[in-house]
């Protein structure tokens, strides 16, 4: 299993290149930013590529005014949003990018989860032939119910994915959004052939792995059931990110082992 930083490869390039992480999860609308200028965008590539670490992953797709449901969604712009994030994307070695984008996602006054689940599954569609057209993969996340009330829980997650049935439309699972809903482990198990990415927080103050000692291997067991294998991001709050890292990194791994992990 790979293990990543949810962080900016710009403002911390000297850094991760002396840390233990295997690749940076950036941040679409801050360093892939879809309607900034080229030029801006290439100023920023050109430095986070000095963290000489792969940028694998981008979350954080569509700003909060983007509204991807209800009666106010501007399709065109999603869509011409899409294509430059995905271009951009596969420019910096990017191959996925995750759709959590709570603010945009959730579901306006008076309409139900039902109603909406259509009309997002034609937009996630359509989402997926413009990732397709440029190698990156779109993965769907799960965010709990404090945040979002919109695809909250895995099954959720796994009945849209299911419905679009896009090669370059998958799912992540965020083991931090599926503890502070209390879904137990074995949700994932119906999700065995849509995992494409997966994020990693313990529960209380979304800390990392070993700042309160909370036990994740019931999680890490069951993406290790279903043969996951890919990456692991750390999508956490920390007091300093660079000094706690070698602690979680070694716990995580300490965890993942005890979880089959090799």
């Amino acid at each position: 299993m790979l293990i990543g930083l949810c962080t900016s490869a710009v403002s911390g390039a000297a850094t991760i290149a002396t840390s233990g992480i295997d690749y940076v999860e950036e941040n679409v609308q801050s360093f892939l930013a879809p309607e900034g200028a080229e030029a801006d965008f290439s100023t920023r590539l050109d430095a986070a590529l000095g963290c000489h670490r792969p940028l694998s992953v981008a979350n954080c797709f569509l700003p909060g005014d983007l509204t991807c449901v209800g009666p106010g969604v501007n399709e065109a712009r999603i869509l011409a949003y899409a294509r430059q994030a995905c271009r951009r994307a596969a420019r910096s070695g990017i191959g996925i990018i995750v759709f959590g984008s709570g603010g945009a996602r959730s579901l306006p006054p008076g309409l139900s989860a039902e109603a909406a689940l259509g009309p997002f599954c034609a937009l996630l569609t359509r989402l997926g032939e413009i990732a397709r057209a440029q190698g990156v993969v779109l993965a769907l996340e799960p965010l709990n119910r404090h945040e979002c009330n919109f695809i909250t829980t895995i099954a959720e997650g796994v009945r849209c994915v299911r419905l679009v049935d896009h090669a370059h439309v998958r799912l992540l699972v965020d083991i931090f959004h599926m503890l502070r809903n209390d879904e137990p482990p074995e949700e994932i198990l119906a999700a065995k052939d849509l995992v494409v990415h997966a994020h990693v927080a313990e529960r209380e103050n979304r800390r990392a792995p070993g700042t309160h000692g909370e036990d994740l291997r019931g999680y890490l067991r069951a993406l290790h059931a279903i043969g996951y294998d890919r990456r692991l991001s750390f999508e956490c709050g920390w007091t300093d990110c660079f000094s706690e890292l070698p602690q979680a990194i070694a716990v995580l791994k300490r965890q993942l082992q005890e979880s089959g992990y090799a």
